[in-house]
């Protein structure tokens, strides 16, 4: 038996309860993990509250840890007993002490990175690899506007595209939120509660547009958004924080300029073997250059996940946090 978090209905933090679950042994091709650290992503506010369904109820959050492997199920190469691992993209259910995962889904941690720094960093780092790289190639010399830049997700894109030798403009909350994003490479701090965004990224480019968006907001800043590219231009919105974005017709994408127009997500761009390791690799690569550090603002106690969830949607967290099993 273990203590896990689960929710038994959707809806609020408050539904997120410390429950007694059973785990028992691996099967085929799986393997037993005792988490160590535990990643806090915005996609676990939406499972719990059933924007994004999940398999059944009650459900354990969480598509993010890291860990040491326990126990090794027949069919499994590569991996013993002790090896610490890590996954970025589940399966659901990684807000526990411990759990069954394919083996599949999992990727051994280098020595050099902490367990807290890999619960932080991979699922976000992840994102951030193919947003940036795979999804719309970003060069040096390119300026790309990126939507809470002080976020988890946010902090890291600023290292990231920074270290690719693009200029980035990012949209904070306050002043404190302005400074952390400038640290980590931000280039331009738009504060969207003094400022239009809209209106300041024109200014900065010269009337010109970004060639990309990366919105995680949603709703309240996706119309806003369009109008901050150019011609072809691609929108690429991959979060919900503000609520879902509203349908929009095609034609809306053609009158601002042929823009594109995506909704991706990590999983369909991990969902090979061969996928998983070339993200992860070059995660670790950039970490190892130096170029790509976590910025860990909180630590909850994973029993304490309920307040974590609260302090995420209320946007009073500032860079990663992570749940610590005790």
């Amino acid at each position: 038996m273990t203590q896990a978090i689960r929710f038994h209905e959707t809806g609020g933090p408050d539904t997120l309860v410390w429950d007694t679950v059973s785990v028992g042994d691996p099967g085929m091709g799986e393997v037993r993990l005792r988490h160590t650290a535990i990643g806090l992503n915005f996609i676990d506010t939406y499972h719990r509250t059933g924007l994004y369904p999940v398999p059944a109820l009650p459900c354990i959050p969480g598509l993010e840890g890291v860990g040491v492997v326990e126990a090794v199920g027949d069919g499994v190469e590569g991996l013993r007993i002790g090896d610490r691992v890590g996954y970025p993209a589940g399966p659901i259910g990684a807000y526990a002490e411990s759990r069954l995962i394919p083996a599949d889904n999992i990727v051994p941690i280098p020595d050099t990175v902490s367990d807290e720094d890999a619960a932080a960093l991979l699922l976000k780092a992840c994102t951030v690899e193919f947003l940036v790289e795979r999804l719309f190639p970003v060069k040096a010399g390119d300026t790309v506007l990126f939507h809470a830049a002080a976020g988890g997700v946010g902090t890291l894109a600023c290292q990231w595209l920074s270290a690719l030798g693009a200029t980035v403009i990012g949209t904070v909350g306050n002043d404190e939120k302005a400074a952390l994003a400038k640290a980590n490479g931000c280039t331009h701090t738009i504060n969207y509660t003094e400022e239009d965004f809209q209106a300041r990224v024109m200014d900065i480019t010269d009337g010109k547009g970004v060639p990309v968006v990366y919105d995680s907001v949603g709703k309240a800043t996706f119309m806003k958004s369009l109008d901050c590219l150019k011609p072809r231009g691609m929108m690429v919105t991959f979060g919900n924080a503000t609520g879902p974005v509203d349908p929009v017709p095609p034609g809306l994408l053609s009158q601002k300029g042929s823009l594109f127009l995506t909704r991706p997500t990590l999983m369909h761009y991990v969902a090979e073997r061969h996928e998983l390791e070339q993200a992860t690799n070059r995660v670790f690569e950039m970490i190892a250059s130096g170029k790509l550090t976590a910025n860990i603002g909180q630590r909850f106690a994973l029993r304490e996940a309920g307040a974590a969830h609260t302090a995420l949607e209320s946007r009073a967290t500032q860079g990663q946090t992570i749940l610590l099993p005790e």
